[in-house]
């Protein structure tokens, strides 16, 4: 490992440059090194045939086309290889039920983009209950998500002339009824975040400019974002507002009449309203009423009682060592849970009556992933969907699968399935545990090729996120099955430290000053698949996005001897800066805030950008970022690059100029990055 940066931060980074996005120098060094890398990559046997495979996969026709109910429609965004911005479609869930429904297109993006000669893609959709005609489309440049939103009338199926409509920014914005609108926005100096984000929230009536809007709630600079949302629930119509302090604290506030009164709860815990009943999921320990309530557990309280100063929480779900809460939602008159056990998924249902919940399990599909969606929607009065809701579940070897499931009881029935996109005879996944630096269990999956054993010479895959209590869960793959598995390849997702897989208290344990945890969990892991022949050095690479991107970029700087093959997407790897580059500012409360002397101590630990060193002999990477990417700022790989670059290292890179922070803008553009990532895997990783 190399010695740690422990002096003042440098201050004349020579490639500040590369930080000019659309610079006409910094474009062009982009454009020389995508030549440079897809005229090698492209050029490997591996590339076309991968390509053409994972275009297929990625446009099949067979997928799940998965849908958001709004009053009697189900609404769908599809992408093939004919709609590659894609479709906003909708149907009837009785032709739902049918192998081939009857889709009415809503909105076609690939025509919209064409004639408006605009780059669009989708970036949702807004609409008031309970008819739903009236809706706000956002539209993404290329990706991106600032996003420009536009007033749609659902029924006649166009854009409202002189309707709401709002310029490209990151924006917030809820319906207060058809002719109102709270809106965050960039509304001009000072009222956007340090973090990019919109700081003042205001009402605006219809066919007033948006200058004419009165503003109703406000932030400070130093936030990461102001927000809103507007609860209809006949009877329990609520408005809260938001103040995210920092990326994990919020302060709420509920209107009253023209008033705000604060919502007087843990500003690390999450509410949320079932008609008269206040549901707080909790970050950190809470002592109520002398009782103590554990960090990751749901609890619940009559709202009305609570907003008097009553203190009367009740658990609904308590985590143990194993078990934590994944998720959790609403039908008509039931709770449902989305648990992790050890890293599968669990269902627990939840009956309210008056003030009381009973629960048991529901019987579902294990180990593997499970989603739940209701179905119920409370702006209806009479809903016939109100205790229904969709289920999906899938895992490493299992196609996805989609069930209408009712509160009722656990028989379910089936929807939709997918064919399996690879052949899985013969291939296995398991759960490991490797043991990290400080002693601790750290979980991973493995999942085996056919006829692969444990010689030290597989091909093996590492994937890992660690951030943020986001969770790696088992998921299907067409494209690893086709581009790796079928190969020879192995893949090894690891849970480590930072991310949410046993509750809040995992990630907690690898933020700021600990964020090395994560670090060690990943190079743990490599250690233990190389101790148990699994792979080699010589035979093992790493992949990670992102926070991800930062997580490969530490581990191969600090540990090169491990690893054979780096694939860096869409990173943060300068971590002198990152809080100045667009959206870095919000994350100072899962990395540290490197102006200050004490945190940058540690920040500079680990930083791949300030800890790369000529003489090393690092294992070669290929970076890949996108110029549109407005979250993590597409310098970090730029600049990484150019300096391994200028130390002699040899390295590969390649930038999307669309794409955001997903990496691509469409399937083409997916298709053809993923072959370009397998191609250079199977150059570094071979047999």
């Amino acid at each position: 490992m190399t010695d740690p940066v422990r002096t003042a931060p440098e201050t004349d980074d020579p490639l500040l440059w590369l930080e000019d996005v659309q610079g006409t120098a910094a474009l062009d060094w982009v454009r020389g090194q995508n030549q440079l890398t897809q005229s090698e990559l492209m050029a490997r046997p591996e590339y076309g045939p991968t390509r053409a495979q994972l275009l297929e996969v990625l446009n099949a026709r067979d997928r799940i086309p998965f849908v958001a109910r709004r009053g009697a429609w189900l609404y769908n965004l599809w992408q093939d290889d004919t709609h590659k911005r894609g479709l906003w479609r909708r149907t009837t869930l009785a032709q739902y039920k049918l192998p081939a429904p009857q889709w009415e297109t809503v909105i076609d993006l690939d025509a919209l983009a064409a004639a408006e000669n605009e780059n669009w893609v989708w970036g949702g959709a807004t609409c008031l209950g309970p008819d739903y005609r009236h809706c706000l489309i956002s539209l993404s440049r290329g990706g991106a998500d600032a996003k420009v939103i536009r007033e749609f009338d659902a029924v006649e199926k166009r854009f409202v002339d002189g309707g709401f409509q709002l310029p490209e920014a990151k924006s917030d914005v809820d319906w207060v009824d058809a002719d109102t609108l709270f809106v965050g926005t960039d509304f001009g100096p000072g009222s956007m975040t340090d973090s990019g984000y919109p700081r003042i929230i205001k009402r605006w009536q219809r066919g007033t400019p948006l200058s004419a809007a009165v503003t109703v709630f406000e932030g400070e600079a130093k936030d990461v974002a102001v927000g809103v949302s507007v609860d209809k629930t006949p009877g329990f119509e609520r408005t809260l507002f938001s103040r995210a302090t920092d990326f994990y604290n919020q302060k709420f506030f509920l209107l009253d009449g023209s008033s705000l009164v604060p919502l007087d709860i843990p500003s690390d815990a999450s509410p949320s309203f079932l008609r008269d009943t206040l549901l707080l999921s909790l970050r950190s320990p809470l002592d109520a009423g002398g009782t103590q309530f554990p960090s990751g557990s749901l609890l619940h309280t009559d709202a009305a009682a609570y907003l008097r100063g009553e203190r009367h929480l009740q658990p609904l779900f308590t985590p143990t060592a194993e078990r934590s809460l994944a998720g959790y939602t609403f039908t008509r008159d039931h709770v449902l849970l989305n648990v992790m056990d050890n890293v599968a998924s669990r269902l627990e249902r939840w009956h309210k009556a008056g003030g009381t919940f009973t629960g048991r399990p529901i019987e579902a599909p294990f180990p593997g992933s499970l989603g739940v969606s209701p179905l119920h929607d409370p702006l209806l009065p009479a809903d016939d969907l109100a205790e229904n809701y969709l289920l999906t579940y899938t895992d490493f070897l299992t196609p996805d699968s989609l069930y209408l499931g009712s509160t009722a009881d656990d028989r379910r029935e089936p929807l939709k399935s997918r064919e399996a996109l690879f052949d899985a005879t013969g291939q296995r996944a398991e759960q490991r545990f490797a043991t990290s630096k400080d002693g601790t269990r750290v979980p991973y999956f493995v999942v085996w090729p056919a006829g692969a054993t444990a010689d030290g010479n597989n091909p093996t895959l590492l994937y890992g996120y660690g951030g943020f209590e986001i969770s790696l869960k088992p998921w299907y793959s067409g494209g690893f099955g086709r581009a790796w598995y079928r190969r020879g390849g192995v893949l090894v997702v690891a849970n480590i430290r930072g991310g949410g897989e046993y509750g809040p208290r995992w990630h907690q344990a690898a933020v700021k000053a600990h964020k090395q945890r994560s670090y060690d969990d990943f190079i743990a892991v490599a250690e233990h698949l190389v101790a148990t022949g699994v792979t080699s050095p010589k035979h093992l690479g790493i992949m990670g996005g992102s926070n991800g991107g930062l997580l490969v970029g530490a581990t191969f700087v600090q540990r090169p001897d491990l690893f054979n093959a780096v694939v860096c997407q869409v990173p943060l790897l300068d971590m002198r800066r990152y809080h100045t580059l667009l959206a870095g500012a919000s994350w100072m409360a899962e990395y540290g805030n490197p102006d200050d002397a004490a945190e940058w101590s540690f920040i500079s630990s680990y930083s791949p950008y300030q800890n790369v060193r000529t003489g090393a002999a690092y294992p070669r990477v290929l970076f890949t970022t996108s110029t549109r990417d407005d979250r993590v700022h597409p310098a970090h790989a730029r600049k990484m690059a150019a300096r391994m670059m200028a130390q002699g290292h040899p390295v590969l890179y390649y930038e999307n100029i669309e794409g955001g922070h997903g990496g691509a803008a469409d399937n083409d553009q997916r298709a053809h990055l993923q072959a370009l990532e397998f191609s250079y895997l199977w150059q570094q990783l071979k047999k």
